[in-house]
C-alpha cells in the first residue's frame, strides 16, 4: 500500500473513530468552538473600535476665535488662506452674529443676551484635519502652527479624549492577545487530554500492535488526525458562531446608530481572518494531540506474559 494511501487510510479511520462516541466528540468540540470563538470576538470587537476610533480622529476639530476686532472681511479671507493648508480637510467660518443666533437658540440665556449693547462673542473658523493630521501628535502641531495667524486670539483642540481613546484601544488590544494566548493553551490542553484518554482506552490494542513490530511513528499517525479533526470541526463551529453573532449585533447596531443620525456597518472576519482562524485551529489540534501522543505512546510497551 502506498504511503499517502495509508495516511487517508489512517485519516479516514480516526474520523470513524471520532464518530463512534458521538457524545464525547460533541461536547469536545463544542468546548473547543466556545474556546476559539471568543478570542475570535474579541478580534472583531477591536477590529470595529479601531475602524471607529479612526473615524473620530479624521473628524476632530480644531475651533479658532479670533480677535475681537476682526471683521466678517478678514474673517472670511483668513478662512480663505486656512484652505490652502495641505494639513486642513475643510474650513467653516462661522460669524459673530451668527454665532450669537446660535448661542442664544441653544443656552437657554436668549433672553438675558438681548439686554447686552454688543456682541460679546467673537467670530469663529472650525478646521478640520486631514486623516493624517488628525492624530493626537499631528493635531497639537497643526493647532500651534495656526495660533500664529495674527488674526487668532486663540484655539482650542481637545487633545485629552483623544490620547484616553488610543490608551484605551491599546489597552483593549493587549487584553485580546493575553486571552487569546490563554483560550489557545486550553484548546491545546483539551485535545491533549482527550487524545490521552483515547490512547488509554487503545492502551491494550497499542501494545500488540508494538509486539508485532508497528513503529511509534505508525501508532501515533491515528491519534495526530484525530487531533487534527478536532482542530477542523471546532474551527468549524467557531466561524459560525461568530458569523451568526455578528448578523445578530449588526442590526443591533444599525438600530443605535439610526438614533444618532449615523451609519455605521459591522464588520465580520474577512476571509483571509476565516482562513487563519481555521489554520490556527488545526495547529492547536496538532499540536495538542503531538504533544500528547509523544508522552503516552512511548510509555506504553508491550510485556510478556
Amino acid at each position: 500500500m502506498s504511503i499517502p494511501l495509508r495516511h487517508l487510510q489512517q485519516a479516514i479511520g480516526s474520523l470513524g473513530d471520532l464518530w463512534r462516541t458521538p457524545f464525547t466528540t460533541f461536547m469536545t468540540l463544542l468546548v473547543l468552538g466556545i474556546s476559539l470563538t471568543l478570542p475570535a470576538t474579541l478580534h472583531l470587537f477591536v477590529k470595529n473600535a479601531n475602524n471607529v476610533v479612526s473615524q473620530w480622529d479624521s473628524a476632530s476639530e480644531i475651533t479658532l476665535f479670533l480677535k475681537l476686532n476682526i471683521d466678517d472681511k478678514a474673517g472670511q479671507n483668513l478662512a480663505s488662506r486656512l484652505e490652502l493648508y495641505p494639513e486642513i480637510a475643510a474650513v467653516t467660518y462661522i460669524s459673530a452674529e451668527q454665532a450669537l443666533k446660535d448661542f442664544k437658540l441653544h443656552s437657554g440665556f436668549g433672553d438675558a443676551l438681548t439686554y447686552l449693547s454688543e456682541n460679546p462673542l467673537p467670530a469663529t473658523i472650525l478646521v478640520t484635519p486631514t486623516k493624517r493630521s488628525g492624530q493626537a501628535v499631528a493635531a497639537k502641531d497643526l493647532l500651534l502652527k495656526l495660533e500664529k495667524e495674527r488674526e487668532v486670539d486663540q484655539g482650542k483642540l481637545d487633545l485629552e479624549w483623544l490620547s484616553r481613546l488610543e490608551a484605551m484601544a491599546k489597552l483593549i488590544e493587549d487584553i485580546v492577545i493575553a486571552v487569546a494566548l490563554l483560550l489557545c493553551l486550553s484548546v491545546i490542553l483539551i485535545i491533549g487530554n482527550t487524545i490521552r484518554l483515547a490512547i488509554l482506552n487503545q492502551k491494550d490494542a497499542i501494545a500488540v500492535m508494538k509486539l508485532v513490530g508497528a513503529t511509534d511513528s505508525f501508532i501515533q499517525r491515528p491519534f495526530m488526525y484525530a487531533g487534527a479533526w478536532y482542530g477542523i470541526f471546532g474551527g468549524i463551529f467557531a466561524n459560525i458562531a461568530i458569523f451568526t453573532l455578528a448578523h445578530y449585533l449588526s442590526s443591533a447596531m444599525t438600530e443605535l446608530t439610526a438614533l444618532y443620525h449615523s451609519s455605521f456597518t459591522l464588520e465580520t472576519l474577512s476571509f483571509t481572518e476565516t482562513v487563519g482562524l481555521m489554520g490556527s485551529a488545526i495547529l492547536l489540534g496538532l499540536i495538542g494531540s503531538y504533544l500528547s501522543v509523544r508522552q503516552h505512546i512511548r510509555a506504553i510497551e508491550p510485556t510478556a506474559d
